[in-house]
């Protein structure tokens, strides 16, 4: 048998180097064995100017045929071809955000069984940014009116989304000059179709706007929504200890994993797992109890308000299932790969599906939902532990790595940290920046890619990163790498970080890695920067703070979306992953340079980790000397008569 050490080329982490090697003596298929015999992918489709919009066609672009049948050239493939990620991205991310507006409104109305509002506090103040009366209302009242605001959001057709004032006024101001301020999601959606449907729009430039448009529509609209109504149904997350790796299961409990991203379905899992009678059910199985753990960003929701540990990030998900620990694995949107039920047939798993949208083939479907969706969150659960007998020992293998980490820095747990319970405020994080003790901020984000040595890039980038001074601002599976790693700990700053940010970390108590939550709320690193420019000495807009986004390992059509609405919000976006556009000149130097001109940021792309560190720092320090703080503020000790004097 091949050593484990092969495997390494594939994936950063050992306990997923000995499932490769697990699966590989089990002959299982893996995502990372499919990868490789992809090896020869489409180089029409990577460039982006293969067209498949009408069926006169797929028209390919080549030098001897520069134009498609309807005449479209390069530019207009690959603009339409990327209008459509983002349109699909978008899409995702506000779909998401829907569903958990509905469920608002219908618990306003007395409709929601089995949920509630968990945080009232974050209800009023979330009412009030729109302007709805609180005032001696009561939370249903409030929550009614909030939930009906949002779904304008949605359906508007004429007016502006309402979110958008959310944002410096500066920034409103570039995209109300550049045409590009969305109107509702879905009519966002439904243009970008629209616009690249044959024979409709075929100018590039006018493609890409449109797209930036849509992403904005994203996320300031139901990317936002998202995050502030589940903060509002299932507690704004605060700081807490978890553990992440596949070392989090147990040889002696009945496994189940959650996976996917509605936090609506895990949190009801959540609750019925600790439910007196599911725990007696589990000991009459011979199981010293339930474990439940996460991957991909179903993780981070739960994590981040319940501490149920990570079992693993998205390319984790069927070598949890090789463990052979697995009793069931439920599944519900987004990143659940089909795979996952050839997998599991080698050993005794389950793969259960629970939302109506998303069926697999192979899957058993149990919606949770209805009248009682705690009593049908526990049917699933009593399944599991129903399926505990069935488990092989000769195949069970656990690998013994886990991490312990600190995740839950939701906006308000970050002021609370800086400023504590009367002064919370950014005001000593902005102090710290214009002191420079810390170099500036760095939003790393998005998935993790067979494209790549799994986990590599970003926890090269985020080491890097704070050995700089730059404090990281994480999500998704990228922070799951970082907890894998063992570096969301405070201690981390002891151990790595440079010397102004890791005085700043020891002086509050917090990681230089904060985890801020699953990729929908990549919108909370948006909302910190604006709490950094309202907060003052930084400038007045987003486009001028000392900050970077970075997608080091993305995959998906989300982040595609992600990265264009933090370029339209003023924010430098770097990518490890090249988007399909290289087949037009015009549309990725508009993309990698141009964008710079209408929004002040744009993309790059950089396959090195290293030197993709060296760039951010060159973008952050270009931010430091506009504002003029390039150089370290001498701090002085003051004796008593320079306080009188002062």
């Amino acid at each position: 048998m091949e050593h484990t050490d092969v495997f390494m080329s594939r994936v950063s982490d050992n306990a997923s180097a000995v499932m490769l090697e697990k699966a590989q003596t089990d002959c299982v298929e893996t995502c990372f064995d499919r990868a490789g015999t992809q090896k020869n992918q489409c180089g029409f489709g990577k460039s982006g100017v293969c067209c498949r919009v009408c069926h006169m066609g797929p028209c390919r672009i080549t030098p001897k045929a520069p134009k498609g049948v309807c005449g479209a050239t390069a530019d207009t493939i690959a603009a339409r071809n990327f209008l459509r990620e983002v349109a699909g991205g978008t899409s995702a991310h506000s779909d998401h955000g829907r569903h958990l507006v509905l469920k608002l409104k219908a618990i306003a109305e007395g409709r929601g069984a089995g949920y509630a509002i968990k945080d009232e506090k974050a209800l009023r103040y979330n009412a009030g940014l729109y302007g709805i009366e609180t005032e001696g209302r009561a939370a249903n009242e409030i929550a009614l009116d909030l939930a009906d605001l949002l779904l304008g959001e949605f359906t508007s057709q004429e007016e502006d989304l309402k979110t958008l004032h959310l944002a410096p006024q500066k920034r409103q101001n570039v995209w109300e000059a550049k045409g590009i301020k969305p109107q509702g999601i879905d009519r966002m959606v439904v243009e970008a179709l629209h616009r690249t449907s044959i024979g409709v729009d075929h100018d590039y430039k006018n493609l890409l706007m449109h797209a930036f448009r849509t992403s904005l529509a994203n996320g300031w609209g139901g990317s936002r929504a998202a995050s502030m109504v589940s903060d509002i149904l299932f507690g704004t997350p605060k700081p807490l200890k978890s553990a992440a790796n596949l070392g989090v299961l147990r040889e002696d409990t009945v496994n189940i994993l959650i996976h996917g991203h509605e936090p609506a379905i895990s949190e009801i899992l959540a609750a019925a797992v600790s439910a007196p009678d599911i725990k007696e059910y589990a000991k009459e199985a011979n199981a010293e109890g339930i474990t439940l753990a996460g991957i991909c960003c179903t993780a981070n929701e739960v994590l981040m308000r319940h501490g149920v540990p990570v079992a693993g990030n998205m390319l984790q998900q069927e070598l949890a299932i090789v463990t052979g620990a697995v009793e069931m694995m439920v599944i519900d949107v987004q990143c659940c790969m089909p795979g996952v039920i050839d997998v599991s047939q080698r050993y005794h798993t389950e793969i259960i599906s629970t939302a109506d949208m998303a069926k697999t083939v192979g899957a058993a479907h149990m919606a949770v939902g209805g009248a009682d969706p705690l009593s049908a969150a526990k049917d699933i659960i009593r399944r599991a532990v129903d399926n505990y007998k069935n488990r092989d020992q000769s195949k069970v293998h656990i690998p013994n790595e886990k991490e312990t980490l600190v995740a839950g820095f939701s906006v308000d747990a970050i002021k609370y940290m800086l400023g504590g319970r009367y002064r919370a405020s950014f005001r000593p994080l902005n102090d710290a920046i214009i002191q420079n003790r810390i170099l500036g901020v760095a939003g790393i984000v998005g998935c993790t890619s067979t494209k790549q040595t799994s986990d590599y890039y970003i926890n090269t980038l985020t080491e890097e990163l704070i050995k700089r001074n730059v404090l990281v601002l994480q999500t998704g599976c990228a922070a799951i790498s970082s907890a894998k790693r063992g570096r969301l700990t405070p201690e981390t700053a002891l151990r790595i970080a440079g010397d102004g940010l890791r005085e700043v970390c020891e002086t509050v108590g917090i990681p230089p890695i904060l985890h801020m939550g699953s990729c929908v709320d990549n919108t909370r690193i948006l909302e910190a920067a604006t709490e950094i420019i309202a907060e003052g000495g930084l400038g007045d807009d987003l486009g001028g703070l000392p900050a970077v986004g970075v997608a080091p390992e993305w995959m998906s059509e989300k982040a595609v979306s992600i990265g264009c609405y933090f370029v339209a919000s003023g924010v430098d976006v770097i990518l490890g992953n090249p988007f399909y556009t290289s087949g037009s000149d015009n549309v990725h130097h508009y993309l990698h340079h141009e964008a710079a001109n209408d929004f002040g940021a744009c993309f790059h792309y950089i396959e090195d980790p290293l030197e993709a560190a060296g760039r951010i720092v060159e973008i952050l320090n270009t931010a430091r000397k506009k504002l003029g703080i390039d150089k370290k503020a001498e701090r002085k000790l003051l004796d008593m008569k320079d306080r009188r004097d002062g």
